[in-house]
């Protein structure tokens, strides 16, 4: 039977102390990254399980973070748990995922809860209020994705900026009355959407923003918010996410509008199912991966992501298609005019890029509701 591998071993195979392989594998700062590096890869070479046991005993710390998200179902939260998973499993750490169902007390229960079994908790767009998530962060490790509050530190993408480039594509496609449907009331990433659509129409000649309300962020609240799209005679639509932008789209075909010749549809995030449907959905790519390993990264103090609120740099988001223009297209010069060709339903949508911003717990974020 082949003998376990142990620290000593690790740190003769990367040529480090004990001591130092045992900090590194820690995700301690007192190391550099190149030596955390190097331990870490000689552990995965030799197949390296620490104890954790022994580790909690000696460290105080159990080894595990706890992720909370609103909703698995939802690809957004999905994608974000796989990143914090990976690199959270690459830094030695294992992942409890919770559900809180959009529901800030079942939230309050889960952090409390598995909090006490975690080195670090992060709550990825909490629903709580402003007040509970002081409250809840007090002694504990805490950083939040999709969200921003005083004194805790967070992972965000550029909200405001990711819907003025959405806004100012549909009015360089000649759209003059462009609706909203925005996500749940206690969102603080719709409020900062919503906030950037009116600052941007301040700024873009003759649009109209048409306000429709807020709406469940899922498929079936895009189905509801659609009716009233076309009530409200808008030749354009932005979405608070993907999926209500795709019920959108079904509903308005579904009534006989073509998308995008009758009006365009734009969603937010860049789900996997956007370019599933015909003609690919318009979107504002957030990357998803670096959200969530900003998010580790932060919590741990990794130091790969260095500086007070720096904006990281844009999603990698795919360029837009000569091909087609996706679910976005130019408007009609008059609305009782015959719409324009549909797209092609080969063509991918128009990807807008956003850039992430990471905080400090010592950063002054906006206060207000979630």
């Amino acid at each position: 039977m082949t003998a376990p591998v142990t620290l000593r071993d690790v740190a003769r195979a990367a040529g480090v102390s004990p001591a130092t392989a045992s900090r590194a594998l820690a995700a301690s700062g007192s190391t550099s990254t190149d030596r955390r590096a190097q331990v870490h890869r000689a552990a995965r070479e030799l197949g390296y399980r620490p104890n954790r046991a022994a580790r909690e005993l000696i460290t105080g710390r159990t080894g595990n973070l706890c992720l909370v998200v609103p909703d698995l179902e939802n690809p957004f939260f999905a994608a974000v748990a796989k990143a914090v998973q990976s690199r959270a499993r690459a830094a030695g750490y294992a992942v409890f995922v919770a559900d809180s169902e959009e529901d800030p007390h079942l939230e309050t229960e889960l952090v409390t809860q598995l909090g006490a079994q975690a080195d670090g908790v992060i709550l990825c767009a909490p629903r709580m209020s402003e007040t509970a998530l002081t409250r809840l962060s007090a002694g504990r490790s805490v950083v939040l994705v999709n969200r921003e509050a005083p004194g805790v530190a967070s992972v965000v993408v550029d909200n405001v900026d990711g819907v003025r480039q959405a806004a100012a594509h549909v009015h360089a496609l000649g759209h003059r009355r462009v609706a909203w449907a925005g996500g749940p009331a206690d969102s603080w990433s719709d409020r900062e959407r919503h906030a950037g659509l009116l600052r941007a129409a301040e700024r873009l000649p003759g649009l109209e923003v048409v306000d429709l309300g807020h709406f469940a962020p899922v498929f079936a609240g895009g189905v509801a918010a659609a009716d009233l799209v076309a009530a409200s005679r808008a030749t354009a639509v932005l979405a608070h996410n993907d999926l209500m932008a795709l019920g959108i789209l079904d509903r308005l075909r579904s009534r006989g509008t073509a998308v995008p010749g009758g009006v365009s549809v734009v969603g937010y995030d860049d789900v996997p199912a956007a370019t599933l449907v015909s003609p690919a959905l318009t979107t504002v790519a957030v990357p998803f991966g670096r959200l969530g390993r900003a998010a580790v990264d932060t919590l741990l103090g990794l130091g790969t992501v260095a500086g007070t609120g720096r904006r990281t740099g844009a999603a990698p988001g795919r360029a837009a298609s000569t091909a087609g223009p996706g679910s976005a297209a130019p408007a009609a010069p008059d609305r009782d005019a015959p719409a324009p060709d549909a797209a092609d339903p080969t063509a991918p949508g128009h990807r807008l890029a956003v850039e992430l911003v990471v905080r400090s717990s010592t950063d002054t974020a906006p206060g207000g509701a979630p």
